[in-house]
């Protein structure tokens, strides 16, 4: 993979703007979610899109069932258990799940749990086939913004509002640990309010690092004023190893994540236009920087490896592909 090389493939106009993009596990389709209360299954090999009604805003998408089955979260605070295949995407499941909006959603390694969190301060543990409530988990002073499953399975890290992360163990729901990404959060004196925020979390492939993305160096809250950025934790010590920032010192949130399996940083920025960025480990400034046409909302990495989804503010789902 050659980041350097990463392109635009294809840029497909839905009309509304989009808040959520994830790559089914197959690779053939990506699944957005569009402020048309809507999630809508792009398919990549006829360009086609076909729509599931869920009546709300949707941030949180994730997959069970061995990926035949697509679970969202929306602002409502359902969750909403749906086929990936068919003509026709009919919900099978739909539960209330948090007082106030999902903000994420997450699966298990092994397929078998769900979890999810909002702004009622909960991380839910659920039963992905039959959607029944395990677990909760309380810990969380501040709304909750995204979650994320180690890939040992053992282990589920949340991270809030004020940028608190917390470590819980799956099997039993205890709190096991608490650190912070500090420079992600800020109080605005003026504005009177918290600005930041958790905004994405993801592992690398083995474990040992945890990345979480948002906006720093805040001057202005009610503007949003602020420059992205991603910070690295070492999981085992639960230490931050280093923050990745912008060369420009753009302007904008780092509004998703993800580490390659070669070590390589991405992430993708919304603000003053749009921007993918990309990191080595051990460095605090991108070595490639891809401009895009608007705002990007939100990230995935395509399970070959080899391909971006990013979701936009002017109603494009756009696809990149990284130099091989």
């Amino acid at each position: 993979m050659d980041a350097a090389k990463t392109h635009t493939f294809l840029d497909f106009k839905h009309g509304s703007p989009l808040i959520s993009c994830r790559f089914d596990p197959s690779g053939k389709h990506v699944f957005y979610g569009a402020e048309d209360y809507r999630v809508w299954r792009y398919t990549i090999a006829d360009k086609s899109k076909t729509e599931i009604n869920v009546d709300a805003w949707v941030r949180g998408i994730t997959f069970a069932d061995g990926g035949k089955t697509v679970i969202t979260g929306g602002y409502d605070g359902r969750l909403i258990w749906t086929p990936v295949a068919g003509g026709k995407l009919k919900p099978i499941r739909a539960i209330g799940a948090h007082d106030g909006w999902v903000r994420a959603v997450a699966t298990s390694p092994d397929g078998k749990l769900v979890a999810s969190v909002g702004n009622d301060l909960l991380v839910k543990l659920w039963n992905a086939t039959d959607g029944k409530l395990l677990r909760e988990l309380r810990g969380h002073e501040s709304q909750i913004y995204n979650v994320a499953f180690h890939p040992n399975g053992k282990r589920l890290v949340s991270g809030d509002l004020h940028c608190n992360l917390i470590d819980w163990e799956v099997a039993t729901g205890k709190k096991v640990r608490e650190f912070k990404a500090a420079s992600l959060s800020k109080y605005d004196k003026t504005f009177k309010a918290v600005i930041g925020g958790v905004r994405s979390i993801a592992f690398s492939p083995d474990g040992s690092r945890l990345a979480c993305s948002g906006i720093t160096n805040v001057s202005n809250a009610f503007a949003g004023v602020g420059n992205p950025s991603v910070v690295e934790f070492d999981w085992e010590q639960g230490k931050q190893t280093i923050e990745h920032l912008s060369k420009g010192k753009l302007r904008g949130v780092g509004w998703g994540v993800a580490i390659h399996p070669d070590g390589t940083v991405i992430a993708c920025v919304g603000g003053n236009g749009g921007h993918l960025l990309f990191w080595k480990q051990q460095e605090g400034e991108e070595f490639h920087a891809l401009k895009l046409k608007r705002t990007a909302r939100d990230l995935d990495l395509a399970p070959d490896k080899l391909s971006l989804a990013t979701g936009h503010s002017d109603g494009y789902l756009r696809l990149h592909k990284m130099g091989a």
